[in-house]
């Protein structure tokens, strides 16, 4: 068995998916997401020039040689662009298999553990009572855990992922058009004067059935994360997500050391090697990688055994940033999982996003409960990619009021 060919496709209603199709003269293809946001020719062009040529005549069935081949036959490893690109192939190579198979994925890592997979939303509002009005939306849909963002009483501008305007907050998705990008002003001291008392607020509110989620997204220093952890430490938050830079692991340390609030680190890291000392260490509690962004399903799955040995529970990334293929590679994770703990959920079900990827996975009652069409239950259409092209876009920087760059 063979692979015959492999097509790239960029472009999607409102996104630039990186689609990547592999053909084999069995007659069976396999899908991959290599969707790097906001740099998304880069992989396509990765694919199309290095990788694409080098897959053809393999057996797709080989899939543990071919990603070996790709990561340790580079002589320059890992980056986002890179591992992309072998993830959409990794991706591509599993659903070919469960489909030879007739099964779907799941099976093929050894069955379920869980009937579904507890998923949260984004609940944004431009102040406190514009979140809160969202966070109500979304619990009378069925969610059980919510990420809640909100503005900050004077602050230049608006925050991460945060409306500039009130009423915005449903399905909220910061706008990244243009290839210039958008600037926002952070102030470290607004945020953390108000930011728990917000928090405390929302749970006295809501109560404590509901799972409340923070995203802080890399804009404090390590010692500011410990004191802002402590400080939300009665909120009996799900997790703070991303308190500081993970760059330097052993900042977490720091974090770990003055405070028991959960922590979930890991959307942006590519391999097991920005992480493995953070989950051996114990310094997290949720590891947040993506089957796109860490090179596949292949290394997702260790990367999961070994934060099983460690108390360490999943929590991927599921940002617009990944296609429903990349969501459909995380179903038939989390289903298998033994250590799976929430995953991160974005509607992607309009009307031209389902054209363009139908699909059997739903979503209910704030849980994703897989499918079980053989292979990753998940199709393109190639006829409906063609009414999309690129559209270049940014995520927007931030700077401190005095011009300073700071974490995006």
């Amino acid at each position: 068995m063979q692979i015959t060919d492999a097509r790239v496709f960029v472009g999607g209603p409102g996104k630039n998916y990186v689609t990547l199709k592999i053909l084999t003269d069995a007659g069976v293809y396999g899908l991959g997401d290599a969707t790097l946001n906001n740099r998304e020719t880069l992989p396509a062009a990765y694919l199309r020039d290095y990788l694409i040529p080098n897959l053809i005549g393999m057996d797709p069935r080989n899939s543990e040689d071919i990603w070996q081949f790709f990561y340790r036959g580079a002589y320059f490893r890992r980056g986002p662009i890179a591992m992309a690109a072998l993830g959409a192939i990794d991706m591509a190579l599993w659903d070919i298999k469960a489909k030879l198979a007739g099964l779907p994925l799941y099976q093929l890592f050894g069955g379920k553990s869980r009937e579904g997979a507890m998923v949260y939303a984004h609940a944004t509002g431009a102040d406190l009572d514009d979140l809160m009005d969202s966070i109500a939306w979304y619990v009378e849909q069925g969610y059980q855990a919510v990420r809640v963002q909100c503005g900050i009483p004077g602050m230049p501008s608006a925050s991460y992922a945060v409306p500039e305007h009130k009423g915005a907050r449903r399905h909220y998705i910061t706008d990244y058009a243009g290839i210039r990008p958008k600037l926002e002003i952070w102030e470290t001291d607004r945020y953390m004067r108000f930011m728990p008392d917000a928090l405390a607020e929302i749970r006295a509110r809501f109560g404590p059935r509901l799972h409340i989620l923070h995203d802080v997204h890399h804009r404090l220093l390590p010692r500011e994360a410990a004191e802002f952890a402590k400080a939300v430490e009665p909120v009996r938050l799900f997790w703070m997500e991303d308190p500081t830079p993970a760059e330097d692991q052993d900042a977490l340390r720091l974090v770990r050391q003055h405070s028991t609030t959960p922590i979930a680190i890991g959307e942006v890291f590519n391999a097991i090697w920005d992480c493995n000392r953070l989950i051996e260490d114990e310094l997290i509690d949720f590891i947040r990688v993506a089957a796109t962004y860490a090179g596949g399903i292949t290394p997702v799955k260790r990367i999961v055994d070994l934060a099983g040995l460690h108390h360490v529970r999943t929590g991927f990334h599921g940002a617009p940033s990944h296609s429903p293929i990349c969501m459909a590679a995380h179903a038939h994770l989390n289903a298998w999982a033994p250590n799976f703990g929430i995953q991160e959920y974005l509607v992607l079900g309009t009307p031209e996003c389902d054209a363009l990827f139908p699909s059997e996975h739903r979503m209910e009652n704030g849980m994703v409960l897989v499918s079980d069409a053989p292979g990753l239950g998940v199709d393109f259409d190639e006829t409906e990619a063609a009414r999309y092209s690129y559209e270049p876009g940014s995520h927007p920087v931030v700077r401190l009021p005095d011009g300073t760059m700071w974490n995006y």
